[in-house]
């Protein structure tokens, strides 16, 4: 789960179809590549979205046109193959106002996350695994909700849906083990920059970077759902 933005939560994560996997992972490693000239996962080759972007961390003191490269190769990447993606925006204000006990962010995005994606499993008629970005203070909470779910049948929204075709429970590693965690990170920062505020049309790299958004967004296969 990642939160950008200070007011929006932008819980997030692709579904490549498993036949893909290989095939995927081999370019994002590529791309990783490409920028610090090694495939080895490490701290100082993890894709990081807002240090590309500002230039910070493992991409400080790289050109610019190099790190909005990375961006605009990962929107390539997940355009070309259509690997569809689902995210979760919650205004907090919003949802805090309309609810005279709300439910607490974290755990609201996680359901709606799982809902979308078992919906997508429904529709594709598959099984999937759900992984995360580990964060201490989530792990166990996080596998503790989903169990629950599943033993209950349901999430426990009102219009809850059964979450049998995601197997066992949450897997979580740090993001620096893992390419695909990496690329979602690109997605959610690309997501909380431009889906909340307008890119300044005068800097160079802040078009580039928005129009690879918006070809994520064009290929089809990316689904935002705003709460509430």
């Amino acid at each position: 789960m990642h939160e950008f933005c200070s007011q929006s939560r932008f819980p997030s994560q692709r579904i490549p179809k498993s036949d893909r996997l290989l095939a995927l992972e081999n370019d994002l490693s590529r791309i990783a590549a490409g920028f610090f000239d090694s495939r080895t996962l490490t701290t100082q080759t993890e894709l990081h979205g807002k240090d590309l972007f500002h230039g910070k961390g493992n991409a400080k003191g790289r050109k610019l046109a190099d790190r909005v490269r990375v961006f605009q190769d990962i929107a390539a990447l997940i355009s070309d193959n259509g690997i569809p993606v689902r995210m979760i925006r919650i205004d907090v204000e919003q949802h805090r106002k309309k609810y005279a006990y709300p439910e607490p962010e974290y755990h609201l995005g996680l359901m709606l996350l799982l809902e979308r994606f078992c919906e997508y499993l429904d529709a594709s008629d598959d099984l999937g695994l759900a992984f995360g970005d580990y964060e201490a203070d989530e792990v166990t909470r996080s596998v503790a909700d989903f169990s629950e779910f599943k033993a209950r049948g349901k999430t426990p929204m009102y219009l809850g849906r059964p979450l049998e075709r995601l197997l066992d429970t949450i897997y979580f590693t740090q993001s620096h083990h893992s390419r695909f965690l990496q690329a979602a990170d690109l997605l959610v920062y690309m997501a909380g920059r431009y889906e909340n505020t307008q890119p300044n049309p005068d800097k160079w790299h802040e078009r580039e970077v928005n129009a690879a958004w918006e070809k994520i967004k064009a290929s089809g296969t990316t689904f935002i759902q705003r709460w509430p």
